[in-house]
């Protein structure tokens, strides 16, 4: 009996939080639908130095993150497991595309982001790295559609981004959000393959 008194104190305490933990799944921390965030419609250059935009996107899923090739920092993780993430999609036979918006457009041109993307081993027939904008235009662009802050550091090389995969559904809402330095990738992958195939 002393030992259940203090249990049920600390989920007196706690509130009902508990209740909504136990028998919880993991896709319930990625989905960000009741957010109602939904994408600007926008138009800017790939890697290929053609237009892509909102409107190549129209009627499927894709996975839009903030990336900048310079990036001293978390960069250099990220991009590595969208690849991944790029990946582990293919294998399962589900078609979605990849969006990374340089941060940093005025020396990210179209020829930079190509190499980098070839580099990491981006499949660049479903993977786009977007730039054509000016920096306020982007840091507009993030604000407005994935309330995300894009800033430069002070006395830094470095760009505050959001380091979020954030997966889009085919009527452009921001419905999921993923850690984008997330090595371990299982619970990321099984998501996405359930909301696509709902």
């Amino acid at each position: 009996m002393r030992l259940f008194i203090p249990i049920l104190l600390v989920l007196f305490l706690g509130g009902c939080g508990w209740v909504y933990q136990v028998g919880s799944n993991n896709s319930s921390e990625f989905d960000i639908s009741e957010a109602q965030m939904q994408i600007s419609e926008f138009e800017f250059i790939n890697q290929d130095n053609e237009p892509y935009g909102s409107e190549q996107l129209e009627g499927e899923f894709w996975m839009a993150n903030m990336i900048f090739t310079y990036c001293p920092s978390v960069c250099p993780t990220m991009t590595p497991n969208m690849q991944r993430l790029q990946s582990a999609m293919k294998e399962k036979g589900l078609n979605m595309s990849f969006i990374s918006f340089t941060v940093d457009p005025e020396r990210d041109t179209p020829n930079q982001l190509k190499q980098y993307g070839t580099n990491v081993g981006a499949d660049l027939q479903s993977w786009h790295f977007l730039t054509g904008y000016s920096v306020d235009e982007i840091a507009e662009f993030s604000k407005e559609s994935f309330k995300s802050i894009v800033q430069n550091v002070e006395d830094s090389e470095d760009i505050m981004h959001s380091t979020s995969f954030f997966l889009v559904d085919p009527e452009g809402n921001v419905i999921r959000k993923y850690d984008g330095l997330q090595s371990d990738q299982e619970a990321i992958i099984k998501d996405l393959e359930e909301t696509i195939n709902q």
